[in-house]
Parts: structure tokens; C-alpha cells; sequence
């Protein structure tokens, strides 16, 4: 009997040219890490992460010049529309911004990541090296090629047409991120404690995502979005594998985007991990993580929105209240970003559940003015130092406008920007993420959002009070002279933060060019 041939789906090159660039590059970094003498490599690392993401972005800018308006391709599993192409554009401009605060060995002499010497040190035995000797023995390189897996991972996971790709590639975007939260060449045990804390939480996370994976796909007999939409829109199955499923993937989902109150490793995660790296994680991850949730709830689950409305409701209102409440509590100013990040998760969570063109829209815009605010911030941050690290401490920051006006100047920009102070980027943001919804019928739920935006403008401007108005300590920390890498992200994060509330339109109409597809 002869064997029936194997059809292979067709491939869509162009629409998925880059992710392949940017994977590509990952593992050309590995063998960068592998063959390279070890002097040569962070030349060699910084200049194939860079032009992997210029390379990348400009494929993302040909395929939607060519007209991309959704397609499909590898065997469905992908879907390149629209929003995925909005989202890509993003991540690849927080991934560039992200790579050269990464790259940066002005600020942190021999850069911010554990060095090769400590390693072996901690092998040999108990005890420090000098601050010289770790510079002399150079930066772990291998975190490049981890931000570009993770990079990758993040993409995917935005465009993944159906559950088990999605589920693939938030483990590709999260384990690379476990290793890089634990490589920090200062403070080393508080680093890796936040490394363990986030693997053990992701890990339970993925677990939940995947059980709801398991039966959403006993419910649709699939776990194609579209395939369970069809489900939900008529079937004669039992309702409880679906909101059971519904339930255990939005939780894992949830936790991603560091939502309230699924939000309990984000503090921990960003005061511990590199700076450079939580500033990656804080804009690339909520890129990422809110591209599956808008995909998710409007492909697959909108006509049963009627049943799980109302939870999100709950959940929009709960995240707001414990980071607004919560970061008022805050010394340290990682920790207070961390939970202001908990709050603007639950404002882009009130856009999500519109499920309208105009709050699909006003979300991605959010997304990347939230994104480019934050990693200026926390570039920002990597400045003011003490001589074990960077003085994250509130009280450090006291008279810092006296020490340097200008970084001053430029941090109380970027709080004015989170806080949504008029011709920000942040103040666009709310506007039209709260515009969709009062649309939509969901008044209560921004009067509850302004609320907590005017209470959240307490923390942010205590800080600019502490820097304007309160003497500086004798023994206080210095600011940094930032190195170009520094100057050029925070540059770019101020500009884009400043464009964005200034002259928002081109971005507006790139983000409501068009809807998923499926």
C-alpha cells in the first residue's frame, strides 16, 4: 500500500522574517559565547543584539508597507495582523532602548552583570572580590543572547493563533528572564532571591495556564482561538470546562502582565533583579503579556464575554487599588515603580475588556507609552548611586535637583508622564484607554480609575518634592555621568514620551488600523 505524501503548510516568510531574525541572532549569540575569545565578545554581542532589532524592525515596517493586513501561516498557528505588527514595532523599539541600558559599562564600572571572576570566586570558594578584579575579569556576556531569546519569545507569544504555541513561547520569554534577574554583579543575594522567587511563581503561573489549556481543549475539541470561539458561540457542552478554563488561563496570563491581584513577585522581581533588566522586564513583558490577553479575550472568548465581564471588572478595580495603596507605603523607588506598574496594568486591563475597536486602540497606544516611560525611568535610576549600587532608597534622592539639575529635571518629566499630567504621553494613554470605555458603558469602572490616577500622583510627585525641596546629605549618593548607551535610551524614552503627548496622532492611527484575525 503506498504511502500517502506528506503536504507541508505553506510558510509565510516575510510575515514571520522577524522573529526569525531576531531568534536567529539568539543563537548566533551563543555561538558567539561558545568560539569568541572571551575580550571580544561584548563588542561582538552588542553589535549583533543592536542590528538583529534594527534588521527586524525594518522587516516589521516592509511586511506592513506591503500591505499586511492579517495573514496566517504555519499551519495557522501564527497570526500576523495589525495589532501583532503594532506590537512587534514596540517590543522591538523597548527591546533596542532596553539592549543599550543592558550594554552600558560607564555607569557600573565593567557593566551591571556578575562578572566571569566572581563566578569563579563563588566556585572556589566563600568570600568578595574587589571592585577592580571584577572588572577586570568582564561582564557575563550571555545576557544578550538571553534577551534575544526572550525578545523572540515575546513576539510569538503576542501573535500565537492558538493556545500550545502561546503557551511555548511564555516559557521561551520567561526562562531567559529567570537567569537574568539573578545576575547581578552588586547585591548579588538580593538578586538572586528575586531570581528564585520569579521562577517558583512563574512556574506555578505556567501550570495554571496550561491546566486551563487542557480543558478549554476537552470543551472546544481544539485549542485553535477561533475553534473555541465557535464553541462558545453555540454548542450544547457543558459550561464548566470552559469557565473553568477561561479561568485557570486568565490567571496565568494575569501573572505575566503583573496584574492585582496576581501581582505578588512584581515588587520583589524589580528591586532585586539589574535594573537594566527589570526596566526590559517592566516594558517588554507588559508589551507582551497584554498582546495575549486583547488576543485572547477578542478572538476566542467575546461572545462569552457576558459571563466573565464582570470578574475583570473586579480584577481592573482590585489592581488598581493595591498598586495605587500599596505604593504609597513604599521607601525603596523600584519597589513604589514596581506597584505603580500594578496600577497601570488594571488601567490597561479597563481598555482590554471594552472589547471595542477604539479600546483595542487606546490599550496598544498604552502600551507603548507606558513602555517607553518606564525603561527612561529606570535608565534614569542606574545613575543616582552609593558605592554598593544604585541609591534606590527615597531618602537618597533628596536634594538630588542640587547635585544634578539636569537628571532631576528629566526624572520629574518622567513622573509627571506615569502620573498622566497633560502633553505626556501618560495623560494620551488614560485619555483614550477611559474615552473607550466610557463608550462602552463602563463609567463606573473610570470613575474608580481617576480616582486612583489622582491618588497614584501622590507617590510620584513625593518624589519630585523630595528632589526640589529637601536639603541633600553630606554623605548622600552621586550621579553617574551616564555613557552614550545610557544617554541614547533615556533620550529616546524622553523624546518618545514627549511626542507621544504632544503630536499622538501618527501612533493613534498605526494602532487602529485594523483588528485580529483568526
Amino acid at each position: 500500500m503506498a504511502q500517502q505524501p506528506v503536504e507541508v503548510p505553506p510558510i509565510d516568510y516575510a510575515a514571520i522574517a522577524p522573529i526569525l531574525v531576531i531568534l536567529g541572532a539568539a543563537c548566533l549569540g551563543v555561538l558567539v559565547e561558545a568560539f569568541m575569545p572571551r575580550h571580544q565578545r561584548w563588542s561582538a554581542q552588542v553589535g549583533l543584539s543592536l542590528l538583529a532589532i534594527v534588521v527586524a524592525g525594518m522587516a516589521v515596517a516592509f511586511y506592513a508597507r506591503q500591505g499586511g493586513t492579517g495573514a496566517t501561516t504555519l499551519s495557522d498557528t501564527l497570526a500576523v495582523d495589525p495589532p501583532a505588527l503594532f506590537l512587534w514595532g514596540t517590543l522591538l523599539a523597548l527591546g533596542f532602548a532596553s539592549i543599550l541600558l543592558i550594554a552600558d559599562r560607564s555607569v557600573e564600572t565593567g557593566g551591571a552583570f556578575v562578572s566571569e571572576g566572581q563566578i569563579t570566586r563563588v566556585a572556589e570558594g566563600p568570600g568578595t572580590m574587589s571592585r577592580a578584579a571584577a572588572a577586570a575579569s568582564g561582564m557575563r556576556t550571555e545576557v544578550f543572547p538571553l534577551a534575544l531569546f526572550s525578545l523572540g519569545g515575546m513576539m510569538v507569544f503576542c501573535a500565537a493563533n492558538d493556545l500550545l504555541t502561546m503557551f511555548i513561547a511564555l516559557e521561551v520569554l520567561s526562562l531567559p528572564l529567570y537567569l537574568m534577574c539573578g545576575l547581578a554583579k552588586r547585591r548579588r543575594l538580593l538578586s538572586q532571591e528575586a531570581a528564585v522567587k520569579y521562577f517558583l511563581l512563574g512556574a506555578f503561573a505556567s501550570a495554571f495556564f496550561l491546566y486551563g489549556l487542557a480543558l478549554l481543549y476537552g470543551y472546544a475539541g481544539s485549542v485553535r482561538l477561533a475553534a473555541i470561539a465557535d464553541a462558545t458561540a453555540g454548542t450544547d457542552r457543558s459550561d464548566t470546562l470552559l469557565f473553568a478554563g477561561l479561568g485557570l488561563l486568565l490567571i496565568g496570563l494575569l501573572f505575566k502582565a503583573s496584574i492585582g491581584p496576581f501581582h505578588a513577585w512584581t515588587p520583589d522581581v524589580y528591586q532585586g533583579a539589574p535594573t537594566a533588566v527589570t526596566g526590559f522586564m517592566a516594558a517588554c513583558t507588559k508589551v507582551a503579556a497584554f498582546g495575549g490577553i486583547l488576543r485572547v479575550l477578542q478572538v476566542a472568548f467575546e461572545a462569552s464575554s457576558w459571563e466573565w465581564r464582570g470578574v475583570l471588572w473586579a480584577i481592573a478595580i482590585a489592581s488598581m487599588v493595591i498598586g495605587v495603596v500599596l505604593g504609597l507605603t513604599q521607601r525603596d523607588l523600584k519597589r513604589m515603580i514596581a506597584y505603580s506598574s500594578v496600577a497601570h496594568a488594571g488601567f490597561m486591563l479597563i481598555g482590554a475588556i471594552a472589547l471595542t475597536d477604539r479600546g483595542l486602540s487606546g490599550t496598544l497606544f498604552y502600551l507603548l507609552a507606558y513602555g517607553f516611560s518606564t525603561v527612561a525611568v529606570f535608565g534614569v535610576i542606574s545613575l543616582v548611586r552609593r558605592s554598593d549600587g544604585e541609591a534606590t532608597h527615597l531618602s537618597d534622592w533628596a536634594g538630588l535637583a542640587k547635585r544634578s539639575p539636569l537628571v532631576a529635571a528629566v526624572f520629574t518629566f518622567l513622573m509627571f508622564a506615569l502620573a498622566g499630567i497633560p502633553f505626556t504621553s501618560g495623560f494620551v494613554g488614560k485619555f483614550v484607554v477611559f474615552e473607550a470605555a466610557l463608550r462602552d458603558g463602563m463609567a463606573p469602572l473610570v470613575v474608580v480609575a481617576l480616582v486612583a490616577s489622582a491618588v497614584a500622583a501622590f507617590f510620584y510627585l513625593r518624589v519630585i518634592v523630595l528632589m526640589y525641596f529637601s536639603e541633600p546629605a553630606d554623605d548622600g549618593p552621586t550621579v553617574s555621568v551616564p555613557g552614550a548607551f545610557t544617554t541614547a535610551a533615556i533620550t529616546l524614552g524622553v523624546v518618545v514620551t514627549l511626542l507621544l503627548g504632544v503630536l499622538p496622532t501618527l501612533a493613534l492611527d498605526w494602532a487602529n488600523v485594523g483588528g485580529f484575525v483568526s
